[in-house]
């Protein structure tokens, strides 16, 4: 059968919105002030790729390994909040370690895998609202191959679209110069505990009301 147009669009515009690159652009700029130019962009490239495979991931096996192992949707969001509101409070309390610092090219290389990985690629990218939708889409396209290769590739153009937002992101953050990155750290901070208190609450009540 063909490929629904509308599952496509619908697909693409959810995940877009879900993961919202635009928005996540600034916290990029934060979590990789004072890294290289090239260091950011492996920060990227890297976040993009982890990110794409998990939500490739979830809608493969999503499903079936989350019953498996038991796991609730509210309990992975919950999850993700918490891990998420760690990384804020660092931001904003200033006790992430200065880049600076590690002037040893080994030292930079393992902070680029370590924020790539998280908090960007997961709970941010990948998140729970991500891939709580990837698990959803993927039930839609249930026994239709081409459908499920459309939901790989719409994952694929989102995962491009952040990589795209985060080069663009780093630009800006040059121009806002040490100041103007250190205070946008500490507001970035302000507004990921928010979503990661979000986050937990919605869990909350998805578990409390059965949802």
């Amino acid at each position: 059968m063909p490929i629904p147009i509308d599952f496509v669009v619908s697909a693409l515009v959810t995940l877009l919105v879900v993961v919202d690159p635009i928005a996540l652009a600034p916290t990029f700029v934060a979590l990789t002030h004072g890294l290289p130019e090239a260091a950011r962009r492996s920060v990227a490239v890297r976040a993009s790729l982890i990110a794409t495979a998990i939500l490739i991931g979830a809608a493969l096996i999503g499903h079936w390994l989350l019953t498996m192992l038991g796991i609730s949707l509210p309990a992975f969001r919950i999850a993700g909040g918490l891990l998420l509101f760690s990384i804020a409070s660092e931001m904003v309390f200033g006790l992430r370690v200065q880049r600076q610092s590690k002037a040893a090219e080994q030292a930079i290389e393992e902070h680029v895998r370590n924020i790539a990985a998280f908090p960007l690629a997961f709970p941010l990218l990948a998140g729970p609202g991500a891939i709580t939708a990837t698990v959803l889409l993927a039930g839609q396209a249930a026994g239709h191959p081409l459908m499920l290769a459309a939901l790989i590739g719409v994952i694929a153009v989102t995962a491009a679209v952040c990589f795209a937002a985060f080069l663009l992101a780093a630009r800006i953050g040059r121009l806002l110069g040490v100041t103007g990155n250190v205070v946008l750290e500490r507001l970035l901070g302000i507004l990921l505990a928010a979503l990661a208190v979000q986050y937990v609450i919605d869990g909350v009540r998805a578990a409390l009301t059965g949802g």
